[in-house]
């Protein structure tokens, strides 16, 4: 008979300075080696529930809280952090916030480490570890050159490191290309096998559907539906849609594209109305110039990071940048944007050539954090200060065009994710850019924010806009994107129009 090895007993909470709960009299029961889904729409409490049962609430976010946790037999409230390392271990959304060393192997052995272990225990643990998730290939590296589901994987091996009997994992899909899916499939289903308890909090749904015991839904701070895996698995995207939730199920040919199963390299289709793209070259690794910077070209082969020499992006259109994680999608819109000074090639539009700096003011790129991109005290200024002159009546419709003019005066860092993204286009148009590139806009968000963007993205283009967008995300390129550019190793390997 299983045992219950977690319990919320009618929580309420709210963090400090908030003025509505995150939690309205939860409770619930997780029973012993039992896998459970935590779903519902960004804010509906999936993240409070986690931090819950790892004791980050109420010991690490302060606020106001009634109700008891129980965790293997421990109350959370009057258990200290540094006892819970061994019962509970949390993968969180961005491995990196996790992170307290600078190479794998210190990675998967801090946490043994630092609670005390004998050196020939923690040693014999992470040979297991790196065994049992064949991470051979991943020792003796440094963090900062793994792609995101390497460092992903790692984050998972310094988890179960410490051999905990309930694993946490919060968004743990939100970065990660299909390959990396996979492998987190395969993690999943060992520590499965091993009877570990696993609580993971996720708006991806498709990829749990063999792995989850029971889903929970919640709405608004409370656990309004609960369902079996079967009852769960057989919900029609309507109902999904309705519920504010992604498809449990995806069309098998985004699957295989972005797999990259069936494709072979290719050479692109003549377009007449297009943006083209000519002499793109750029490395990460060259030694520094002193007098003149080098010029990069075709000729350094796999020296290049990014190596085009030729393509046409077709204009008002969505095209879906697609690719493994690490593979240059980034790169690839950094340079297109202006942002790497050494990369040479030049923009061809209308007639007209962009280079170097001229390219910065043909294409804007909205990046995956747009903190990094903010930079005033108020959402006109941040898009006046885009504008070559300063025109407040342009600059209040772009706002409103874009449902921020109730905002003009409010602070960017006072607003939501979405909201600041919107500043950040807003500051696009305002500055007259015509290519538009957005780095994995949807990352973590649930079905309602990407359907929002994706409506956005296909407003950009109807208004004359052309726009890139690199992306894993399967639901959102079905949804808005007219082409897809596979990017691999920094070379275009294949281009082509959506299936409708």
């Amino acid at each position: 008979m299983m045992q219950t090895i977690a319990q919320i007993n009618n929580v309420t909470y709210r963090y400090k300075g908030a003025s509505e709960n995150s939690l309205d009299g939860v409770s619930l029961t997780i029973q012993e080696g039992e896998t459970l889904l935590l779903c519902g729409a960004s804010g509906s409490g999936k993240t409070s529930v986690i931090r819950l049962l790892n004791g980050l609430i109420p010991h690490y976010y302060h606020g106001d809280m009634t109700g008891d946790v129980t965790v293997n037999r421990l109350n959370i409230a009057k258990t200290q952090l540094y006892e819970l390392a061994g019962v509970v271990g949390t993968v969180f959304q961005n491995p990196r916030s996790q992170f307290f060393s600078v190479d794998t192997d210190g990675e998967i052995v801090f946490g043994p480490e630092n609670i005390g272990l004998d050196p020939k225990e923690i040693k014999s643990r992470k040979e297991i570890i790196a065994k049992q998730m064949k991470l051979d290939k991943l020792l003796g590296r440094s963090l900062f050159e793994l792609s995101g589901g390497e460092k992903q994987r790692i984050a998972c091996a310094s988890v179960a490191a410490l051999l905990p009997e309930i694993i946490l994992l919060d968004e743990p899909s939100s970065n990660l290309d299909m390959e990396a899916i996979q492998m987190l499939h395969e993690i999943i289903c060992d520590w499965k096998r091993q009877g570990k308890t696993i609580i993971i909090s996720e708006h991806r749904l498709w990829y749990l559907n063999d792995l989850i015991d029971r889903v929970v839904y919640m709405d608004k701070g409370r656990i309004a539906q609960e369902w079996n895996t079967k009852d769960f698995a057989m919900l029609s995207n309507d109902e999904t849609r309705q519920l504010g939730l992604r498809p449990t199920s995806i069309n098998l040919h985004y699957l295989e594209l972005l797999s990259n199963q069936g494709h072979t390299a290719c050479s692109q289709e003549y377009i007449s109305d297009g943006i083209f793209l000519k002499d793109f070259y750029f490395s990460y690794y060259h030694k520094p110039y002193i007098l003149r910077r080098k010029k990069f070209s075709a000729s350094d082969g796999d020296a290049l990071s990014l190596c085009i020499s030729e393509l046409a992006i077709p204009k008002g259109k969505v095209t879906a940048v697609i690719g493994s994680n690490g593979t240059g999608k980034s790169t690839f819109l950094r340079c297109i944007c202006g942002l790497e000074r050494d990369c040479t090639g030049v923009i061809v539009s209308d007639g007209k050539e962009y280079r170097k700096r001229r390219r910065i003011g043909f294409s804007y790129m909205v990046m995956q954090d747009v903190n990094h991109q903010l930079f005033t005290d108020s959402v006109e200024k941040e898009v006046l200060l885009s504008m070559k002159e300063n025109d407040i009546k342009r600059c209040h419709e772009i706002l409103n065009k874009l449902g921020l003019l109730g905002y003009k005066d409010t602070h960017p860092m006072a607003l939501s994710g979405g909201q600041k993204q919107r500043v950040a286009i807003a500051s696009a148009i305002a500055a007259g850019a015509e290519l538009l590139l957005f780095d994995e806009p949807t990352s973590g968000l649930d079905y309602a924010h990407m359907e929002k963007v994706g409506k956005l993205l296909r407003q950009l283009t109807e208004s004359g806009c052309t726009v890139l967008v690199s992306t894993h995300d399967p639901e959102f390129i079905e949804q808005c994107c007219d082409y897809t550019l596979r990017i691999k190793k920094g070379r275009l390997f294949s281009f082509e129009e959506r299936e409708s």
